[in-house]
């Protein structure tokens, strides 16, 4: 930090200044020249002030000159600052007013002793010295050494942060209420270093936020940082970094300098933001920085940056001036609430009172007010000659200039937080009692607790950190077309607020860097869009990144989101990736190619078989229907259109009694079927047992048993099937693992163990329908039904074993479409291999239906055997 050296010249003279002569009587003797306030008036309590009038000249070597000599640059070349004789001018009218006044310290007056620092820390330390105990040497076996009152009660001022936080150090042991109308910093809060320290203007803390906000608000995440290398400068930004990296914005680069730092360190601080892809530079820097660097900026190209400026150079009129270039036009920045303080401007503009002064001061003020020089001074055949008389009508420039109006007022709450302190304390009505011994401690707590309102209505109080409420203005800046410089106020900051309401920007336009109405655009990379995510670049900041598209089933509906949603399980992410689908129901519907293919088949079945029934039904008194167990045949025609029709149960949207239906229909209808199947293979296989010597077998197995042996048969399935139902039956569900973009709307099994239990014993009819049917197959020819019922058998067989397989392996509603097929081809091949022949004999060859035929084939039969 630059202060640093300068610093340590101080602390040098500290020390030098407590060595002793070898005199019998010790003496504290001050080295060097000691210091005389500027402008000073008497008073029964008196106010010091400290200002910087002069600046030093901002030359390298002189600085180092200055760093390693310790000695002052009194004859060097210094510029008398209008801006800080203002300050003192608002500390002089708050001192005369309240003076005036009978109600603030009615009957006591105010004095004051008010110093130049010239801008120099070891200066400003040995000022507050002077403040402390003035300019005597004291001897060190004196009585007075250590009861000596101080020579003021309260001090007002520094204008910038590094001298506070000097002065504060220095006379805080002694609780000296030090009252700051421009110094920030936020470390200046710490009551452990800096008790007697409070201020008018508010912390940096809030400013430092305030800027974050306003650099979020407008999208700007990737942006330079150019801060003054100080107290201010450092800790206002270190907060500003703190606060943006929070709210997602990075920081380029971030590089600082001092107003005495070399040319060439400047030119590389400029360099950098040339070098940078940022558009936008968060200057964090004091006013007088802020004038070196644009003088150093006018050589290089560098419009089309936005700026974004703190409230020390924002609203200063005098950079604005300086800007030749317009590098700053359409700047934005948070600046003190523009305020307005009656009777102020004309105490400053008129100088009438300023010729008594009569002082070194008041002729250098004089002459480069009015840019003239008196006559036993003047030198230079350029200037005009002082009369004296000079007044300032149409004379413009930094003094005539009332821009920083707010930071006057400051100077004014300061003196009158003071005022109000010492008329509490003095017990002020309409005397005060001078009696009272003042004690700077017993001030200090008086002026923590003030809490009082200006002329103006404003409200003045400190909280526990000596610090006011924080409010800002949002201020732009927008030239004229005469190349003026307006400061628009377009919003607030208001840090009592919640966050989110801290903020507010009014409905006016904003004008941008070379005088663009749009927004500027500052990021490291593209915003994501949406249906897109961020993934962080290797090895640079959390602002630059790229963008991948979210995977299947994911989405992201938000710009720039880091991660993408999955999608909820009946959801699917659209072809953009931006929102959630709901997803397509599919199921095995009568509208489909697949549906109306089964359903025409299953259609088709039923028709042939009920034509099949008629053709019996015709024929139900021909030998061939009566040899074959015409009853059986009827119920199992009956049994193979409930078949036919059950597969149609399978098609359509699933629902809670159509999913217990088809599965349970599918399960008795086969099982009737297959129960027909296997009466009409006994009946066969009985029959023919029945007609060798000593058999009696038909007895057993009558018309009444073969019916009792079909329902018994079928009870069975039905109790499986009523069990099956009762402790877990089928269920439409949705199933959401096949297909990623599609939901299948099926029937649930429900219980595994009941469905298989009914396609187990299916399986076991068909098996015992097999071996009756393969045992009667050498039977007489006219008893050949049970040769097709074996060849039926075996299509049944091998449709239902290649079933589940296909079954299981089978997706979605192929699953479905596979059941459907094995009802249809093993019912189809039940039809076909039993009926279709004896339709064919019926139909066809007619004289082959008789009993003659049928007994005289029986007999031949017979006797070939023998």
């Amino acid at each position: 930090m630059q202060g640093w050296p300068e610093l340590g010249c101080a602390l040098w003279q500290l020390v030098v200044l407590v060595s002793f002569s070898q005199t019998e009587e010790p003496t504290c003797v001050q080295i060097g020249d000691p210091e005389i306030a500027q402008l000073s008036q008497d008073g029964d309590i008196v106010l010091g002030g400290i200002f910087y009038f002069h600046s030093k000249a901002l030359d390298y070597s002189l600085l180092l000159f200055y760093q390693l000599t310790c000695r002052p640059l009194v004859n060097l070349k210094s510029s008398l600052n209008f801006r800080e004789f203002q300050f003192a001018q608002t500390m002089l009218f708050a001192i005369e007013e309240i003076n005036n006044s009978t109600d603030l310290l009615p009957g006591v007056s105010l004095g004051y002793n008010i110093y130049d620092t010239c801008g120099s820390i070891p200066k400003t330390i040995k000022v507050a010295l002077a403040l402390n105990n003035e300019n005597v040497n004291t001897s060190s076996n004196s009585d007075t050494l250590c009861t000596k009152p101080v020579q003021v009660q309260a001090i007002v001022g520094e204008t910038s942060s590094s001298p506070s936080t000097a002065i504060g150090t220095l006379i805080g042991p002694f609780h000296i209420p030090l009252i700051s109308h421009f110094a920030t910093c936020a470390c200046l809060s710490d009551k452990t270093k800096y008790p007697s320290f409070l201020r008018t203007i508010p912390s940096d803390y809030y400013q430092s936020r305030a800027l974050a906000q306003l650099v979020k608000h407008f999208g700007w995440t990737w942006v330079g940082a150019v801060r003054t290398n100080d107290d201010y400068g450092n800790n206002g930004m270190a907060t500003f970094t703190e606060t943006a990296e929070q709210l997602g914005v990075c920081l380029e680069y971030s590089v600082s300098f001092f107003r005495t730092d070399s040319t060439e360190k400047i030119h590389k601080v400029i360099e950098t933001i040339q070098a940078s892809t940022s558009k936008v530079i968060v200057a964090f820097v004091s006013h007088l920085d802020m004038d070196v660097l644009i003088h150093e900026m006018a050589n290089y190209n560098l419009t089309g940056y936005q700026w974004v400026g703190s409230e020390s150079w924002i609203s200063d009129s005098q950079i604005a001036v300086v800007d030749k270039n317009h590098i700053l036009d359409g700047a934005i920045g948070v600046s003190i609430p523009n305020t307005h303080v009656s009777g102020l401007r004309e105490f400053i503009l008129d100088v009438r009172p300023l010729r008594s002064l009569n002082n070194d001061l008041y002729k250098e003020f004089w002459e480069t007010l009015f840019s003239c020089k008196f006559k036993h001074e003047k030198s230079d055949e350029n200037y005009r000659e002082c009369t004296g008389q000079e007044d300032l009508t149409g004379v413009e420039n930094s003094f005539t200039d009332m821009s920083l109006m707010p930071i006057f007022n400051n100077v004014y709450k300061g003196v009158y937080a003071v005022a109000h302190a010492l008329h509490e304390i003095l017990g002020c009505g309409k005397i005060c009692n001078n009696n009272v011994q003042l004690d700077p401690l017993t001030i200090l707590q008086h002026i923590q607790k003030i809490h009082f309102k200006t002329k103006e209505g404003e409200e003045v109080y400190f909280n526990e950190n000596g610090d006011p409420a924080a409010k800002y203005e949002v201020i732009n800046w927008q030239p004229r077309e005469n190349g003026i410089v307006d400061f628009i106020t377009v919003g607030v900051y208001d840090a009592s607020l919640p966050f989110d309401e801290q903020l507010k920007l009014q409905n006016r336009s904003i004008l941008w860097s070379q005088g663009s109405n749009q927004v500027p655009v500052s990021m490291c990379s593209e915003k994501c869009p949406p249906g897109t995510r961020k993934v962080l670049q290797k090895g640079k900041p959390v602002c630059c990144h790229d963008c991948i598209g979210c995977a299947e089933g994911e989405m992201s509906n938000i710009t720039d989101a880091v991660t993408c949603v999955r999608c909820p399980p009946e959801s699917w992410s659209n072809e953009r990736r931006d929102a959630c689908v709901k997803k397509e129901a599919v199921f095995l519907s009568y509208n489909e190619i697949m549906g109306i293919l089964l359903t025409t088949a299953a259609l088709f079945g039923t028709c042939v078989t009920a034509i099949v029934t008629i053709i019996f039904y015709k024929n139900r008194k021909t030998p061939l229907v009566r040899a074959n167990n015409s009853e059986l045949s009827f119920l199992l025609l009956f049994s193979l259109t409930l078949c036919f029709l059950c597969s149609l149960t399978f098609i359509g949207q699933p629902s809670k009694w159509s999913c217990m239906l088809r599965h349970t229909a599918f399960g008795i209808t086969f099982v009737l079927c297959l129960s027909c199947v296997l009466g009409k293979t006994m009946v066969v296989l009985m029959a023919f047992k029945a007609t060798l010597p000593g058999r009696n077998l038909m007895k057993w197995f009558g018309p009444t048993q073969q019916r009792l042996s079909v329902l018994a048969f079928t009870l069975v399935q039905v109790i499986i099937c009523i069990l099956w139902l009762s402790i877990s039956p089928p269920f439409p569900s949705k199933n959401l693992k096949e297909f990623k973009e599609k939901i299948i709307l099926e029937c649930a099994l429900g219980s595994a163990v009941g469905f298989w239990s009914v396609l187990g014993y299916i399986g076991l009819l068909a098996v015992l329908c097999f071996v009756f049917a393969f045992l009667a197959r050498k039977l007489p020819d006219n008893f050949n039904e049970a040769k097709f019922i074996t060849f039926s058998m075996l299509i049944f067989c091998a449709v239902w074993i290649t079933f589940i397989p296909a079954y299981v392996s089978s997706p979605g509603n192929f699953s479905v479409a596979v059941e459907i097929f094995a009802i249809l081809a093993s019912t189809f091949g039940l039809l076909i291999c039993i009926f279709i022949p004896k339709c064919y004999i019926m139909l066809l060859k007619p004289e082959k239906n008789t009993k003659k035929h049928m007994m005289g084939k029986g007999k031949l039969q017979v006797k070939k055997n023998r």
